[in-house]
């Protein structure tokens, strides 16, 4: 079914249909806007160059570096991420206080977002991997890696060390409670881990997304189909069908981790909606489309197309 030319629009817009999230400089627009009217400072010039550099880095203009080969967590899933990142920060401000979530934390976690799955992606002298979905299982900690070279380079290295820890928050390497870092920072990291959630779930082509894209990243990455200590192999989704019927269920889990792990600060999205929260809104939408077709057994539910797709071929 083709897409017209209003849902090809909508395809790449936010939850409110405003913000086009392919666009680096559109959403770094957004996130200046936030942050100018938080702090009544201009947004520093050094965070908008990590911006443009996300652009060089995904498109494969950075040097070292491959494009992004995955076609789920690509540039919009980063850009997606990091609005929702924003959003919830200043709903933070609102709830509590600028001394809280001060300027150089709104920096922080805004720089956080931009490189949380920059791990995905591989050096030019890669000879480990052949696509970046294999590093799947260890993608947040090559991202850390990867900020604690590039922030000092570009003049931001007062956020390096806590970057590097923060980002462990949108991942699985670390059990949260685990993470060992001050209350200040585990107030972002919570926040980052909840952008990363509710931003890719929020999504309007989440579940066509997860069907045609995350599935064979799961292939590549070893998530799909795992060896246990006995050597035997375990299935945890058998095809992209499989892992539409099994999303009800990763939602509950999602959920617990929103509500407990990150503290329900998902929450402070109200705040910068005005009462409202969008973001999860859109995700209990989604996740009850996704428990139709749950219940129907039958994939051919989703009728919406994706303009196209970088994702690789599931083995």
């Amino acid at each position: 079914m083709a897409l017209d030319s209003a849902e090809n629009s909508r395809a790449t817009r936010d939850v409110t249909n405003q913000v086009d999230t392919t666009d680096p400089v559109a959403v770094s627009y957004k996130v200046a806007e936030i942050y100018e009217r938080l702090y009544r400072r201009e947004f520093p010039s050094g965070v908008l160059r990590v911006f443009a550099d996300i652009g060089r880095l995904y498109r494969g203009e950075f040097p070292g570096y491959h494009a992004c080969e995955t076609g789920y967590h690509d540039v919009q899933h980063i850009l997606e991420v990091t609005l929702a990142m924003a959003r919830l920060m200043d709903g933070c401000v609102q709830a509590a206080s600028a001394q809280v979530m001060n300027e150089r934390l709104f920096q922080l976690g805004t720089v956080s977002a931009l490189f949380h799955d920059i791990g995905y992606l591989r050096r030019l002298d890669d000879t480990q991997k052949k696509h970046g979905a294999e590093y799947t299982r260890t993608h947040v900690g090559r991202g850390a890696e990867f900020m604690a070279w590039y922030l000092p380079e570009v003049g931001l290295g007062d956020l390096a060390d806590p970057a590097t820890r923060i980002v462990h928050f949108t991942g699985y390497e670390v059990p949260v409670k685990h993470i060992q870092i001050e209350p200040q920072y585990r107030m972002v990291g919570n926040l980052l881990g909840s952008a990363d959630i509710l931003a890719q779930m929020a999504d309007r082509y989440y579940l066509e997304k997860c069907h045609e894209r995350l599935y064979p990243e799961f292939v590549l990455g070893g998530i799909a189909r795992q060896v246990d200590e006995k050597g035997e192999e375990k299935v945890l989704f058998s095809s992209p069908a499989d892992l539409i019927y099994k999303t009800p269920g990763f939602f509950t889990g999602a959920h617990k981790r929103l509500e407990h792990d990150l503290a329900g600060v998902y929450r402070y999205a109200d705040g910068h909606f005005k009462g409202e929260n969008l973001y999860y809104n859109v995700v209990r939408k989604n996740i009850d489309y996704a428990r139709t077709i749950a219940e129907a057994q039958d994939v051919s539910l989703l009728r919406r197309r994706l303009l196209d797709s970088s994702a690789p071929e599931a083995a």
